[in-house]
């Protein structure tokens, strides 16, 4: 789990940013362009922001977004959440396989659905509350 140092405003510093599973091991595996891309709208998350390209994934509330990054024909996904106050949670980053269709494969969503039952038990445990 990793927290950035640096402020978003000067006034309020940025919220840490924790990763689940092997949620950055798999980020680190994306190319530069995709890690640059997923990285700055991380810290727009941080910084209480939104970042332009990210999207709320349908069926697991609001606060449950993902950015989308291609690159050399390829797609990338990263899913993240912002439900709580204190923290940013990092919950899964993959490359889309399928060539149809933009829906999220089931067992990337239940993945998902797993890490994010991890981090409101991560987050309980460690700042105390929903």
């Amino acid at each position: 789990m990793v927290k950035s140092p640096y402020p978003a405003t000067g006034k309020e510093p940025l919220k840490p940013l924790l990763w689940v599973g092997s949620s950055k091991e798999d980020l680190m595996q994306f190319p530069s362009s995709v890690r640059r891309h997923v990285g700055f709208a991380l810290y727009q998350a941080q910084a209480g922001v939104r970042h332009r390209d990210s999207k709320h994934l349908k069926g697991l509330g609001s606060n449950v977004l993902e950015v989308v990054s291609r690159h050399d024909g390829d797609t990338y996904r990263t899913v993240y959440t912002v439900r709580w106050k204190a923290a940013v949670y990092v919950l899964h980053a993959f490359q889309k396989k399928a060539k149809r269709g933009a829906m999220t494969p089931k067992p990337e969503i239940d993945l998902i659905k797993r890490r994010l039952q991890a981090a409101d038990q991560h987050y309980a445990d460690t700042f105390g509350g929903k």
